[in-house]
């Protein structure tokens, strides 16, 4: 019965026999949808890449006030959506491995202090130019400006001096980093012409698709660039991603073929989504998590005492088993887990409601705590305000949930107000993440966490090359973060996303959902 299973899928393959004849004949023999889907996906790795078709994902995570500057991207949309038309230097693979892109190769002083990138040269931007050293140098100087507001900011922190040398770029830091390449994969760091310095809206890179359509909010799409600098990506003639940032309607949109690929799939019907013919859970555990943020300098949370009580507050157990429904893990209020190298175990905080009161009655806080939550804050974000709500009452706390529109949020909430809710992907390295969310000078502090024994730790853990020394430093900082800083940190989260049965080319990257950002350029539309 098998034999004749992939005799079948090949016909599949080869066109001969279209996916639902595949799995009516595969239903007739008793074969199961998920072992008949299996087998075609075998099929399709075994074939390659597909050419040709409109890839589209349905997505949640945009809004009417996104934009096309790279600086400015906040949430999964524009993210995901400039992964497919602009690169960085360098790109993350999904072992973890940092890979070549628009740099072919880099190095260091043996004290890590200055480091040189050759620039591939042969890219054209979409608008025909060159990518040039130049243009690099522009970006970088763009995204260290405090004006332009970048989300790297606080990464960029640490150079002292960028200059062009031929066809390399030379990065002078002000103080040894081992993790500076890293760095350079972050996602707003996009080469764009001049840097972006002239237009940085006009949404021109060098990926393999150019811009074809930007209605923030609703629907953007992109057309294969045909000079193109490789061909690992760009598969499908044209994508699409459209806005559903409603989790039902996204599911549904999956299943009648609207779109190809979902992002933000709830954990609470995932066993349900597992039941649908053709549609293939695909989950991932990495470095994401879910939070609920607190301004530090901002009253009540500017009292450490009723931050703490506010953390011992929390039970997190009953979050994982509710809202992640096992997708994920116990957060400890930093926001490094295992999927960091360097990372060291601490005690894990409880839920403690005698801790919690003693705290708050220290904190000589009364009254109610107001707290915003959103459906876009991530999954389950305002059942899990609720679940807050009632664990935060056993201590004699009064959380006021504020549920909050989803579009516009990550424009007028996070960030801007006191206590709310939110997400982190995660980044590749911990000082990437303590720099880009916890040093007091990053743009993206979310927290409002000023602590200048943390930044000079931040700085003495990027110069030490002793690893055992470095994984010391960075234990200590997850010992301040999670006790005096405004981060709680419930959970862990697997990256859940769902794909129709026409998506061939699908791989698990723990970096970020939908293949690390990159599964509208590396999936292609099985026929």
């Amino acid at each position: 019965m098998r034999g004749e299973l992939e005799f079948l899928s090949d016909d599949v393959m080869s066109g001969k026999l279209t996916r639902r004849s595949f799995l009516g004949r595969a239903a007739a023999l008793g074969v199961s949808a998920v072992l008949a889907n299996n087998l075609l996906a075998t099929a399709a790795r075994a074939a390659g890449p597909v050419k040709g078709g409109v890839l589209k994902a349905g997505m949640q995570g945009g809004s009417a006030t996104d934009s096309l500057d790279p600086a400015t991207w906040q949430s999964q949309v524009p993210y995901f959506f400039g992964r497919q038309w602009s690169e960085q230097l360098v790109q993350i693979d999904p072992n973890g491995v940092l890979q070549p892109a628009l740099a072919e190769e880099w190095g260091s002083s043996p004290d890590a202090k200055v480091w040189t990138f050759k620039i591939r040269k042969g890219v054209q931007f979409h608008n025909g130019k060159e990518m040039t050293p130049a243009d690099v140098l522009a970006t970088m100087e763009r995204h260290s400006d405090a004006n332009s507001k970048s989300g790297a900011l606080g990464i960029m922190q640490g150079i002292d001096k960028i200059v062009v040398d031929g066809q390399t770029v030379v990065f002078t830091l002000k103080e040894a980093n081992a993790d500076l390449p890293f760095l350079m994969d972050d996602y707003h760091l996009m080469i764009q012409p001049n840097g972006g310095k002239d237009n940085p809206t006009e949404g021109i890179g060098t990926g393999p698709y150019k811009i074809a359509v930007n209605e923030a909010g609703v629907r953007l799409g992109g057309e294969k660039f045909a000079n193109y600098w490789r061909d690992d990506r760009g598969f499908a003639d044209q994508i699409e991603i459209i806005i559903i940032n409603d989790a039902t309607a996204r599911i549904s949109a999956l299943q009648s073929g609207q779109v190809h690929m979902i992002n933000r799939v709830e954990p609470k019907v995932v066993d349900l989504i597992k039941r649908v013919p053709g549609v293939t859970i695909q989950n991932v555990s990495g470095r994401g998590h879910y939070v609920f943020i607190a301004h530090c300098n901002t009253a009540p949370f500017d009292n450490n005492d009723l931050r703490l009580a506010l953390k011992y507050a929390m039970d997190r157990e009953e979050m994982v088993q509710k809202i992640l429904m096992g997708y994920g893990s116990v957060g400890n209020d930093t926001p490094i887990n295992k999927a960091y190298p360097l990372f060291t175990e601490m005690e894990q905080r409880a839920f403690d409601p005698d801790k919690a009161a003693f705290h708050y009655k220290k904190s000589g806080h009364s009254g109610p705590v107001l707290f915003r939550t959103s459906d876009v804050a991530f999954p389950g974000a305002v059942d899990a305000a609720q679940l807050y709500q009632q664990s935060a009452a056993k201590a004699g706390i009064t959380i006021e949930v504020k549920r909050e529109p989803g579009d516009g949020y990550w424009s007028e909430v996070w960030n801007k107000q006191p206590f709310s809710a939110s997400y982190w992907g995660g980044r590749p390295t911990q000082d990437q993440m303590y720099s880009t969310a916890y040093y007091s000078k990053a743009d993206w502090n979310d927290t409002r966490f000023f602590n200048e024994k943390f930044d000079q730790m931040l700085f003495q853990a990027r110069a030490e090359l002793d690893t055992d020394k470095r994984k010391k430093l960075y234990a200590d900082m997850g010992a301040i973060v999670r006790d005096e800083g405004g981060v709680i940190t419930p959970m862990f989260n697997d990256f859940i996303d769902a794909t129709g049965p026409q998506v061939g080319g699908w791989v698990p990257d723990g970096n970020q959902e939908m293949m690390g950002g990159y599964a509208l350029s590396k999936c292609w539309l099985q026929r």
